[in-house]
């Protein structure tokens, strides 16, 4: 397990370059070195799903999970994108923190990934929250990860936990867990956002597919 404490796992993210131009049809936020350093501490030191596993993040933009769970152990990590110019930063990313012997980025769509099932033991994703053109984007990347490895953490708007909790413990026969309540901030990145910037309340879960045949959900 790494031994690497938060403050230097979030410190060491700060290079990490973001978008040259974000997309908004994509819902091209970066992700900070803040929320990535909590989300993979997290996932290693309290779940130890990190350190010598194989780890899928998908929709991985220019690469900020990605090379947070190269730093923290991941024994392979894949990156799914598929904007090429956000691939061209992550390569670039990856090769800046010299992890490409365990990082690789590949060009696919959620809805078509070009990966095999059950090719990881943990995805990691912060994908696009399903506004604006892409309402119920967010349930399909759930879904493929799910068909990637049989543990997921995720970022999604604390205002549809309930809804994706259903989802999970009813339809697909997941455990649900809200690891962490966390306060997005995404700057004014767009012509259409008035605010400079805006606060959003996001949950941090983790999905564990139930080996049983009975879910595990309490409440």
């Amino acid at each position: 397990m790494s031994r690497m404490k938060l403050k230097e796992l979030r410190s060491s993210l700060q290079d990490v370059e973001a978008f040259d131009a974000p997309k908004i049809l994509l819902e091209q936020y970066p992700t900070s070195p803040e929320i990535a350093a909590h989300v993979l501490y997290a996932m290693e030191m309290t779940y130890d799903d990190v350190d010598s596993k194989a780890v899928v993040d998908l929709g991985c933009g220019c690469g900020m999970l990605s090379i947070a769970a190269a730093i923290m152990g991941a024994d392979t990590v894949i990156g799914v994108e598929l904007d090429e110019a956000a691939i061209a930063v992550a390569r670039r990313n990856i090769d800046e923190y010299e992890v490409g012997a365990t990082c690789f980025v590949v060009q696919g769509d959620v809805r078509n990934i070009p990966l095999r099932d059950n090719i990881a033991d943990t995805v990691v994703m912060n994908p696009p929250f399903g506004t604006k053109k892409n309402k119920g984007i967010d349930v399909v990347f759930l879904e493929q990860a799910l068909r990637l490895a049989p543990c997921v953490y995720s970022l999604h708007k604390t205002s549809t936990r309930a809804f994706l909790e259903r989802k999970c413990t009813r339809e697909w026969n997941c455990s649900f867990e809200v690891v962490a309540e966390l306060r997005f901030d995404i700057p004014n990145m767009y012509a259409c956002h008035k605010k400079k910037s805006v606060d959003v309340r996001v949950d941090f879960i983790r999905i564990e597919k139930n080996t049983s045949g009975s879910s595990s959900h309490h409440g």
